[in-house]
């Protein structure tokens, strides 16, 4: 049996959480939620639950050698960096990346990590880029929006011009979508449910409509939880291509294609959402993910689903997709 690459997957340490409590109010907040957790909140609306296992990789090397997991390539969950002024901003982002760059080096074997920037500020990004990948970073994570900014914004394409020239795979992660105080998403903490897959979805089908795939021939995004609703709407988008002429302004193929150059992982939870991942990304772009140790997180059950794929995909999707696009 091949061995088993975790692509999503995230720690956070006390230097960090502390910042964000202190430079992250009035939006940010860390409050009670029902069942005894604390959550962090976006505008009330509770969508990050830290939990102890996000501090300490002894635990987490116990709980990978218990899921069989080989390789955990960490990140820093969401609101990752970007709520702070530059220099706040920026010192989260070094206290991660070095953080996670001495997990590496206690752990050679079985700790890989993306880099977090302080995208809000596109110079100051490049430069922890270039900071954080002499560290050891094999790539970068981002939120699927920007304290509300999309991703094709061309402020940040000096951001996405340096990471595409390094050629590097990106995760991009969830967060709280814009509007969540006006969804009321607080109740039943439909962020974490809802809201996070459709932010990632708006993110990625906004890219492909955009043509930054066409823009950026060696950059791997990797769009979480097995791209969020696009497998199930992947023909609605090609649907409106074909019919809405706003929809083929920057693109001259239909967004399915343009989707066969997205990775995704395998946080889904059920086996015929898993198809229909392979289905929409291809057996080439299907990546092992648990969302461990989130609250939903499930490393045992989201390897099941893995392991129940074809013998062909199964191994493609345990270690050898990862293993060719982060070169490991």
């Amino acid at each position: 049996m091949s061995p088993v690459i975790d692509v999503h997957t995230h720690m956070l340490n006390n230097a960090w959480f502390d910042l964000l409590k202190k430079h992250g109010k009035p939006r940010y907040t860390v409050e009670e939620v029902k069942g005894g957790l604390r959550a962090i909140h976006l505008d009330g609306a509770p969508f990050m639950t830290p939990v102890p296992a996000m501090f300490d990789y002894e635990m987490r090397i116990r709980n990978m050698n218990k899921a069989r997991i080989d390789i955990s390539i960490v990140s820093l969950t969401c609101p990752n960096v970007y709520w702070g002024g530059a220099e706040v901003s920026s010192r989260a982002a070094k206290i991660m990346n070095d953080d996670m760059a001495t997990a590496q080096r206690a752990y050679p074997d079985r700790i890989r990590w993306f880099a977090s920037l302080p995208w809000q500020y596109p110079a100051l990004a490049v430069k922890e880029l270039t900071r954080a990948t002499k560290a050891g970073a094999v790539g970068v994570m981002v939120l699927a929006n920007i304290n509300g900014e999309h991703l094709t914004n061309p402020r940040f394409a000096p951001i996405w011009k340096a990471i595409d020239k390094l050629a590097l795979p990106v995760l991009v992660h969830p967060t709280a979508p814009p509007g969540v105080a006006n969804m009321q998403m607080n109740e039943f903490q439909l962020t974490a449910s809802l809201g996070f897959t459709f932010d990632t979805s708006l993110a990625v089908a906004r890219m492909v409509y955009d043509g930054f795939f066409d823009r950026h021939l060696d950059l791997k995004i990797i769009a979480s939880h097995g791209g969020g609703a696009l497998p199930f709407l992947a023909g609605r988008l090609d649907q409106c291509y074909d019919h809405i002429p706003a929809c083929r302004v920057n693109i001259a193929e239909r967004p399915s294609q343009h989707l066969r150059n997205v990775y995704c992982d395998t946080v889904v939870f059920r086996q015929d959402a898993l198809n229909m991942a392979v289905s929409c990304f291809g057996t080439d772009n299907v990546l092992y993910g648990s969302d461990y140790p989130h609250t939903i997180g499930d490393p045992i059950g989201c390897l099941a689903l893995v392991d129940a794929l074809p013998e062909g995909v199964r191994d493609k999707v345990r270690s050898r997709n990862a293993q060719r696009i982060f070169e490991l």
